[in-house]
This record gives C-alpha cells, structure tokens and sequence, in this order.
C-alpha cells in the first residue's frame, strides 16, 4: 500500500497540517493556561479525531453529511456552538484575571484537554468533507479501503503530532513570560474572540 499515491499525499497533508485554524488555537490556549503535558493531551485529542473521521469516509457514512442537508447543517451548528462555548470560557477568564499558576490542575482538569482537542476536531464537518473528497483520491482499486484509509490518517496524524507538539513545546517554554497577569488576560481575550471568530465562520459557512 505504500505507493506514490501515499508519498503525495504525505507531502499535501503536510501544508495542510501548517496552516493555523481552531486547531491550533486550541492547542496554543491549552499549552498556555494548563502548561505542556495538557497541551501535548490536546494534540493527542486533535489527532485522534483523523481516524474518526477517516473510519467514516471508508465506511460511506461521512456521504450522509454531504447529501444531506439537514445533517450538515445539525453538525456544523453543534461545532459552532462548541467553539463558541471555548470561546465564552476564555473571555470568562480574561475577565476574572486568575492568574495561570492558580488554576486548578487535578487529573481530571488536565485530561479534559484531550476530550477538548478530539471534539473539535470531530465536530467539524469541514473535516469530515475534506477526507471523504480527499483520500478516495489516494486509495487505488486494488486497495483494502478501510486498511488504506487508516493508513493515511496515521501519516496525518503522524505529521499532526510532531507539529503540534513542537508548538505545544514552544509555548510552553514562554509560559513563563505568558503568566503575567496582563499579558495572560490579553491572551485569554484573543483566544477568546477568535474561537467565537471560528464558530460564526463554521456557521456561516457552506457545503
């Protein structure tokens, strides 16, 4: 299975997992208020919806949502409405001002970073219309297409990873300098409004 097919799309893959969206955001704002190893969770979780996401386009399921109109618009609506919800949370805490180092950061706090990272993924129906149009391009005739599907989401996942981390680590590093209280409620307002920037922009968008 390991072919030309999977070199390209290796190589397109990757430009798409470099360019910034909720994603990133996400995964920036988690580094931030709940330092790297809940950051390096919402990789984790970010990641992990690919092969949800490529389950369903090998198994024809993700052609229900292009088809249907009334799914789409259900799906995009419940993740507009989720990446308005981060949003919300973060203006919260712009306004409240705690400061980062005294944020709760029990076990269940902490690994609610992954279920974060992972719904936001899945929720985007843009996601799930990319790999439904996408891989069938890279799986051949001859190809098992549930095992090639897998296959190309663990490369994106693969990629996803060591991408994120590497920001996951670099913010972390300035976490420092970031947990100043201005500097912290600055940041908790920016992410803010741009989660809610990504929630009308999922609503308002089209198929």
């Amino acid at each position: 299975m390991l072919d030309s097919r999977v070199l390209a799309f290796t190589g397109i893959v990757a430009i798409v997992t470099l360019t910034p969206g909720a994603d990133t955001m996400l995964v920036v704002r988690s580094a931030i208020v709940r330092g790297r190893r809940a950051g390096l969770l919402t990789v984790l979780g970010v990641c992990s919806g690919l092969f949800v996401h490529a389950t369903l386009s090998a198994l024809g399921l993700s052609v229900v949502l292009v088809r249907s109109a009334r799914t789409f618009e259900a799906v995009k609506l419940a993740g507009a409405v989720y990446l308005a919800f981060l949003g919300v949370q973060a203006l919260r805490s712009a306004v409240r001002g705690v400061p980062i180092d005294e944020r709760p950061t029990h076990p269940g706090r902490v690994h609610r970073a992954f279920a974060e990272g992972l719904l936001t993924n899945v929720l985007n129906p843009k996601v799930a219309i990319f790999y439904l149009a996408f891989l069938p391009q890279f799986v051949g005739p001859r190809d098992p297409v549930l095992a090639k599907s897998i296959l190309l989401a663990s490369i994106h996942f693969v990629e996803g990873m060591v991408w994120l981390s590497f920001v996951t680590v670099f913010v972390s590093r300035l976490r420092t300098v970031l947990a100043q209280p201005r500097v912290q409620r600055a940041l908790e307002g920016v992410s803010g409004l741009v989660f809610i920037a990504f929630g009308v922009k999922l609503a308002m968008s089209e198929r």
